[in-house]
C-alpha cells in the first residue's frame, strides 16, 4: 500500500471511468454486471493516465501512452485501502451522515455551514457507496480542514464497512425509517445497520450529534454507553416552525433567542436537517449568523424537496426516492399547507418486501384524506386502489408508468394546481415536471 500510495502522490487525480481520464491521472479498473475495466486500462493509459490499477494478471507491467499498469489482487478493495490509507494522513474532523430519510440534504447543509469556516470536501451527488466515499476521501489535501461523508446502505453490514474506510472523528443519523425493507430484513435490522455508525464512533473516542426529538435514535444512544453525544431538535431546543403560506412557501423557523432561519427547502420535516447542520457548526465554532446565512443560501436539487413553479402550476418535487416515513412527512406536511388545489402524483415505494402491500395501502388511505385528485404510478399503488371502493369516484386514477401518464397529461394538462410529486426513483417521475 505504501508502494501504491508513493505512486497516487504523483498522480493528478482518481477515476473510475475511463471516459474521465485526465493527463496524469489513477485510474481504477472496477468490474460492473455488464463492464470489467481491466478491458479499458491500455485504452486510459493511451488518454493519458499515469497508472492503471488492475487485476488480471495479463496486464501486469503493461506499457502505453506515459503510463503502466500496476497489478493488485481485487482492484475495488484496493480502491478501498489507498482511500483509507489516505485519509489517515490528515487529521482533520470527518463528519459520517446516515439515515433513512433526509441524509443528502443534511450533508449539503452541514457542507454549507462548515464551508464558511473552513475548506471543506464532501460528498458530491449521491456518491455514498462503496465506491463513492474512497473517490470522496481521494479529494482531501494539505488544504482541507473538514470532511463531510454521506453514507448509504440497503442491507446489513454496509455501514459497518464505509466508517471502516472513512474513519468518520464524528457523525449523526438523520432517523431511521422502513426503507429497503427487502435487504435489511425488518426495521431491527434497519436500526442495527445505520447504528453501526454510532458503534464506530464509541469504539473510537468519537463524537455522535442526534436528534433527540427521535424516540429511536434516543433509544439507539442510550444503548451504547460511553457513546459521546450532542442533542438537536425541534422540541428539545423550543424552536417554532414558522406558517407556510403562498407567500412564504418555504421552510422558515424561529430559534429560541428569536432569531429567525429562512429557507429554500420544502417541508417542515426539513427543520431536523437545518438544525443537524447548526449543531454541527456551532460544535466546530462556525458564528450562528454564517451557519444561518450558508442555510439561507442553500438551494436543493436532484429532484429533492424542491419548489417549482411553472407557467400552469406550483410543483413539489421529491422523486429523488420514496419509502413509508419519507412518503408519510412529504403527506403530512403538504396536509398542512394552505394551498389551493391540491393534487397528488404518487408513485410505487420500492424494495418494501413483503410490507409493500400494507405500506402502499397506507399511503393511499392518508393520500385520499388530503386530496380529491390523486394520479398513481406503478403495480403496487394500483393494487392499493384496487381495494378502494369507487376509487375513480375519489379522484384516483392509476397509470401503470410514468410514460403513460405523461401522455395522459400532455393530452388532457392539469392548471391552477399545486402538486406533490413523490415516488421512487426507478419509478422516473422527475419525467412529469415538464409537461405541467
Amino acid at each position: 500500500m505504501e508502494t501504491l500510495y508513493k505512486l497516487f502522490k504523483k498522480c493528478s487525480g482518481v477515476t473510475t471511468d475511463s471516459r474521465a481520464i485526465t493527463d496524469g491521472s489513477m485510474f481504477f479498473a472496477l468490474k460492473g454486471e455488464t463492464f470489467d475495466g481491466n478491458d479499458f486500462a491500455v485504452q486510459a493509459l493511451e488518454k493519458g493516465a499515469r497508472i492503471a490499477v488492475v487485476d488480471r494478471a495479463s496486464l501486469q507491467g503493461v506499457k502505453a501512452g506515459k503510463g503502466e499498469c500496476y497489478l493488485v489482487e481485487n482492484v475495488l478493495e484496493t480502491l478501498q485501502q489507498l482511500a483509507s490509507y489516505h485519509r489517515r494522513q490528515f487529521n482533520i474532523p470527518v463528519i459520517g451522515i446516515t439515515g433513512t430519510n433526509g441524509k443528502t440534504t443534511t450533508k449539503e447543509l452541514v457542507s454549507a455551514v462548515m464551508s464558511r469556516k473552513f475548506e471543506t470536501v464532501y460528498t458530491k451527488g449521491n456518491l455514498n457507496n462503496h465506491i463513492g466515499v474512497p473517490l470522496t476521501l481521494f479529494g482531501i489535501n494539505a488544504k482541507t480542514r473538514a470532511a463531510v461523508i454521506e453514507m448509504g446502505a440497503s442491507a446489513p453490514g454496509e455501514i459497518a464497512a464505509l466508517v471502516k474506510i472513512a474513519q468518520p472523528t464524528c457523525g449523526l443519523i438523520t432517523n431511521v425509517g422502513k426503507a429497503h425493507i427487502l435487504g435489511f430484513g425488518s426495521f431491527e435490522g434497519v436500526k442495527r445497520t445505520k447504528g453501526e455508525l454510532y458503534d464506530y464512533l464509541r469504539q473510537n473516542g468519537g463524537l455522535a450529534f442526534y436528534n433527540a426529538d427521535n424516540p429511536h435514535l434516543c433509544e439507539m444512544i442510550a444503548a451504547r454507553s460511553g457513546l459521546q453525544h450532542e442533542a438537536y431538535g425541534v422540541q428539545k431546543q423550543g424552536v417554532e416552525v414558522l406558517e407556510v403560506t403562498a407567500e412564504h412557501p418555504f421552510l422558515r423557523f424561529r430559534l429560541p433567542d428569536g432569531v429567525e432561519v429562512e429557507t429554500n427547502l420544502v417541508g417542515a420535516y426539513n427543520a431536523d436537517n437545518a438544525l443537524a447542520a447548526l449543531c454541527v457548526g456551532a460544535h466546530f465554532g462556525v458564528s450562528q449568523a454564517d451557519a444561518i446565512a450558508a442555510i439561507a443560501a442553500y438551494r436543493p436539487a436532484n429532484d429533492r424537496s424542491q419548489m417549482v413553479r411553472t407557467g400552469r402550476n406550483t410543483l413539489i418535487v421529491d422523486t429523488y426516492n420514496a419509502n413509508p416515513t419519507s412518503m408519510g412527512v412529504a403527506l403530512d406536511n403538504f396536509a398542512k399547507t394552505s394551498f389551493a388545489e391540491k393534487t397528488l402524483i404518487l408513485g410505487d415505494m420500492l424494495e418494501l418486501g413483503g410490507e409493500s402491500a400494507t405500506e402502499h395501502s397506507a399511503a393511499l388511505a392518508k393520500a385520499m384524506t388530503l386530496s380529491k385528485s390523486i394520479f398513481l404510478v406503478g403495480k403496487e399503488f394500483a393494487e392499493a386502489a384496487a381495494k378502494v371502493r369507487c376509487a375513480k369516484a375519489k379522484g384516483i386514477q392509476c397509470f401503470p408508468n410514468s410514460v403513460e401518464l405523461r401522455a395522459f397529461l400532455e393530452a388532457q394538462p392539469l392548471s391552477g394546481r399545486t402538486i406533490l410529486i413523490k415516488g421512487s426513483h426507478g419509478i422516473h417521475l422527475e419525467k412529469l415536471p415538464e409537461v405541467l
